[in-house]
């Protein structure tokens, strides 16, 4: 057994540490050891993106990545989409008007590539560059047209609120 390393992060803007050994993954870390578990581990080799998270902003795949790299940098997962007294960020009403999720298990990775695609490009408009965009995450349900209208729909609403 390896030699367990300290690490310590910030998630959903809470400080967290904790012991691991230097192979644990960021999902198992965050699944296992904080009980989060809506990051959903699929293929755990990043192809289906059920683990998307944020790091440092960007959204990356928690199977791919160790807890031991994630030291001293900052996490969001989907439990910290939500406001503080409960209220959900757009795109998760989106997702909810739109009928964007069914079995509910791809959606947390959707959410949170969605996030990131919104914070990089609030302008996005094209139905095909949303649809390129999210081509990493994969949904067996849907079918992905109520996941396109959702982005369309808040990307709208983010336009909007540029426009003086």
């Amino acid at each position: 057994m390896a030699e367990k390393r300290t690490i310590q992060l910030t998630i959903n803007g809470r400080q967290h540490s904790g012991q691991v050994e230097p192979r644990r993954t960021l999902a198992d870390f965050l699944r296992q050891d904080l009980d989060l578990t809506g990051t959903h581990l699929g293929c755990e080799h990043g192809v289906c993106g059920s683990c998307t998270i944020l790091l440092d902003g960007a959204a990356v795949r928690s199977c791919l990545v160790l807890a031991v790299q994630a030291n001293g940098r900052r996490v969001e997962t989907v439990e910290g989409l939500a406001g503080p007294k409960g209220e959900l960020h757009p795109i998760q009403t989106a997702f909810h008007k739109h009928h964007a999720l069914q079995c509910g298990f791809c959606t947390a990775g959707f959410l949170m590539s969605i996030v990131d695609l919104l914070n990089t490009r609030p302008d996005i408009e094209d139905e095909n560059e949303i649809r390129t965009a999210l081509a990493g995450n994969l949904c067996r349900c849907t079918g992905y047209s109520g996941i396109v209208a959702a982005v369309l729909e808040v990307a709208a609403q983010l336009r909007r609120e540029r426009t003086p």
